[in-house]
């Protein structure tokens, strides 16, 4: 396989991920206007990636991110910690006492049930991390004093404000300097863009990002809204992508930028709890399709892909073949979708096994 991995040896973490950490709210079986309870947990597009190598793979990540130094912000460190993440890279800004010029992120989401959709609703405007400007995070001490195998950022963080696009310019520039591998997850969110030039703001910022990217993920919108390539195959609303519409894509994506691997999640809503769940990789030329699962029940939607990130990612950093890759990342995304909150709480032995087709007997 073509993709450059760096050894262990001289890299104090595998991976290191950039982005946003929200402290999610979840309402349950209410909905979040009617709800008197919620429970609270740690989650963030690029972080649950993170989160999901150490938990679950035994990998050595961190995050950087910012926080607010508040009793919220401090929460969301503790919850970082119990996840195994490294937080040391985590940058702290002063409170003003009511959050007027910097706060922290906050995420309330419905898990959904049959007809009845997911739903989110974010609160997440002047945060610590939307504030933050290129020549803040040391990148040198980072990549090259403390060495890391692999950097994984994407479009949220690059959509939170008008700097942190520059910030992860800046931080795909320095890990290709110290040859580190780089994974963007395109994950495009129109309520994030909408204030900051839309979908034409999102193309020019992520072709810009593009060819400093190894491992390029995303779905048929993100490929569509996010890099701007017409993908055929898909419904009106670009829920339904078929294998072959999504190889016809790369095909035109790869001769435009120096992607070694790309990969899509395949997932058809049938309702909130029953979707029907795959996924895919292009390497080397060739495409790499994991068992497709008809009528995967759901409990909680959020987070799956950035589980199939990770689980894709640990076994490419393993030096496992594609097929097997693409295989782990998709029996660990419908395993997190198991569970409660953005994060998996699945381990090793359980990806294994459904990897291996086995079923749902109780283990005792």
């Amino acid at each position: 396989m073509s993709l450059p991995i760096k050894p262990k040896t001289g890299c104090r973490w595998d991976v290191v991920s950039l982005g946003e950490v929200m402290l999610r709210f979840d309402p349950g079986e209410y909905r979040i206007g009617t709800a008197r309870h919620f429970r609270v947990s740690e989650g963030g597009g690029e972080y649950n990636v993170a989160r999901g190598l150490q938990r679950c793979f035994g990998l050595e990540t961190a995050i950087v991110t910012a926080f607010a130094k508040n009793p919220v912000g401090e929460l969301l460190q503790d919850l970082i910690r119990q996840g195994g993440v490294d937080g040391s890279l985590i940058r702290w800004t002063n409170y003003d006492g009511v959050g007027r010029t910097v706060r922290n992120g906050l995420n309330f989401t419905e898990r959904g049930f049959g007809v009845r959709a997911a739903l989110g609703c974010s609160d997440r405007g002047h945060t610590a991390v939307a504030a933050l400007k290129p020549g803040e995070i040391d990148w040198e001490s980072i990549f090259g004093a403390h060495g890391v195998r692999w950097f994984h950022t994407g479009g949220i963080f690059c959509a939170l404000s008008e700097s942190t696009p520059e910030v992860a310019v800046e931080a795909v520039q320095a890990a290709r300097q110290h040859g580190v591998t780089v994974s963007y997850d395109l994950n495009y969110r129109e309520s994030l863009w909408k204030s900051f030039g839309g979908k034409k703001r999102a193309q020019e910022i992520n072709r810009r990002i593009a060819p400093f990217v190894d491992v390029m993920l995303g779905n048929e919108e993100d490929f569509s809204v996010a890099l701007g390539y017409e993908v055929s195959g898909v419904d009106e609303n670009l829920s339904v992508l078929d294998p072959e519409a999504f190889r016809q894509m790369i095909r035109k994506v790869v001769k435009d930028f120096p992607f070694k691997v790309v990969a899509t999640t395949l997932r058809k809503a049938t309702t909130a709890t029953r979707n029907d769940w795959g996924a895919i990789c292009y390497c080397d030329g060739s495409f790499f399709q994991a068992s497709n699962r008809e009528n995967l029940e759901i409990l909680d939607r959020v987070g799956g892909g950035d589980s199939f990130a990770s689980g894709l990612i640990y076994g490419l950093l393993s030096g496992k073949d594609p097929q097997w890759a693409v295989e782990c990342g998709a029996a660990h995304g419908a395993l997190a979708m198991t569970t409660p909150g953005d994060t998996t709480m699945a381990t090793l032995d359980e990806v294994l096994q459904v990897m291996k087709g086995t079923g749902a007997r109780i283990a005792r």
